[in-house]
């Protein structure tokens, strides 16, 4: 009996040591798949994708990234992202920069091919505008993704439709031709009631036609370079413009101040003056809030339209510390049904401030454009951007517009100028007073 009672007690012992083993390693196993779950989540959120970027609409897109992956992505905003690159010390190296601006001759030494984002079971290049996707390209290989673009519009009272003689684009002389059939004097024929259109109202209408007209700018060792030709030709269009419709530069600011001070929607109202000129992002933002009654038709020279130079693209850092994960954002991102639902978020966030469309332009992606953009913007029903036409600039110099703003600009509204008797300096001159001030 006392032999039997040992070893049962020598069994249940050997037993429960069994038992505690067991538990020991289940424990165990727990400990470490939990260890290995926080360390998985830890690393996750401090070894995120750092994207940086000028645009802060990309915070929203982040957010709702990371309510929907593993791996988190944060936003570091610069206001000139390629002079902050390379990054200071200690500060976050970008793994994706989305910004405009990036198309330089350097792009090549800034950021890594994309080319492994395209092909089999990833992204299709044909979803994208084919001159766009070149617009991201160096040497044959894709550096840049195109994310958003803007195109040039000359905006009008539907009421005035009957001015407009095509349906979908509008060229320089035909805004010369019927500006001067709506402009209208007072009976003794001194004073102007109305003025249909004055290239001397608007910067930017200048700016964009040299580039209609073969301008060509370009990043080069002197800054920048261009066509000269072109751009006089357009200063002497834009002269005779104003003399045979307007009478002079004089007149056509003094109309300005006297009846076109407000917003251009206003002064189409007013009925004052026939067309405004806006970039595509100012137009649609504005008219979701503010009138019906104005239409649009795309600036062109009859084959082509300009994109504006504020092309925003998406590039991988060469330094980049995060290529795959980088490469998951960049799938979810260029996706039909994600920029669907980025729209849709915008839309219901109900912002003091619209946005329009994918980070302020149109998609890249032509099928968001087509399918999902007028449901927002009923305008485009009628009149969406055609592929074909799209005309893309060249690579130009950081700080484009900076520069544009303080050397082209100024030179061409002193030389369209018919009133304007002093000597004016030549691009060249500015272009080398420039240089010597920013270098």
């Amino acid at each position: 009996m006392i032999l039997y009672t040992r070893l049962f007690t020598i069994q249940q012992t050997n037993f429960l040591n069994k038992l505690i083993k067991k538990a020991a390693v289940i424990i165990l196993l727990i400990t470490a798949a939990f260890s290995f779950f926080s360390c998985y989540e830890t690393n996750e959120r401090t070894n995120p994708i750092v994207i940086w970027t000028d645009n802060e609409e990309l915070a929203s897109y982040v957010e709702l990234f990371n309510a929907t992956h593993d791996a988190k992505a944060v936003i570091i905003y610069k206001k000139e992202v390629l002079r902050a690159l390379p990054p200071a010390k200690d500060e976050q190296i970008p793994d994706l920069v989305i910004a405009s601006e990036l198309k330089t001759e350097d792009v090549r030494k800034i950021f890594s091919p994309v080319e492994f984002i395209f092909g089999e079971h990833k992204l299709n290049k044909s979803i994208f505008y084919s001159k766009l996707l070149e617009y991201g390209t160096s040497k044959g290989t894709q550096y840049l993704i195109p994310v958003s673009f803007n195109l040039p519009t000359m905006v009008f009272n539907k009421n005035n439709a009957s001015f407009i003689t095509d349906d979908h684009i509008i060229m320089l002389e035909d805004i010369k031709n019927a500006s001067a059939n709506f402009t209208a004097k007072n009976d003794s024929g001194t004073i102007y009631l109305t003025m249909g259109y004055a290239p001397s109202w608007d910067e930017n209408f200048i700016y964009n036609i040299t580039k209609l007209k073969g301008a060509s700018y370009r990043e080069s060792e002197n800054v920048f370079s261009y066509d000269e030709n072109a751009i006089n030709q357009v200063i002497q269009y834009c002269k005779n413009w104003t003399v045979q419709n307007n009478e002079s530069t004089d007149t056509e600011q003094n109309f300005q101040f006297k009846y076109l001070y407000m917003h251009k929607f206003n002064q189409l109202s007013t009925d004052k003056c026939l067309f405004a000129y806006m970039p595509s992002n100012e137009f649609f933002t504005q008219n979701q809030n503010e009138s019906a009654s104005i239409s649009f038709r795309w600036l062109s020279d009859g084959d082509c339209v300009m994109v504006e130079d504020n092309i925003v693209s998406l590039g991988m850092y060469k330094k980049s510390k995060n290529p795959q994960k980088a490469k998951m954002f960049m799938q979810w991102f260029f996706s039909k049904d994600t920029q669907k639902l980025l729209m849709e978020r915008m839309k219901k966030m109900n912002l003091t401030t619209p946005q329009f469309g994918i980070v302020g332009g149109f998609s890249s992606i032509k099928e968001v454009n087509d399918t999902v953009f007028p449901i927002y913007y009923r305008e485009l029903l009628e009149n969406l951007p055609v592929e074909s036409y799209l005309s893309v600039p060249g690579a130009l110099p950081s700080r484009w517009e900076t520069i544009k703003s303080r050397i082209i600009i100024p030179y061409l509204i002193e030389s369209i100028d018919t009133q304007n008797n002093k000597e004016i300096k030549s691009l060249e001159q500015r272009i080398d007073n420039w240089s010597k001030q920013a270098f």
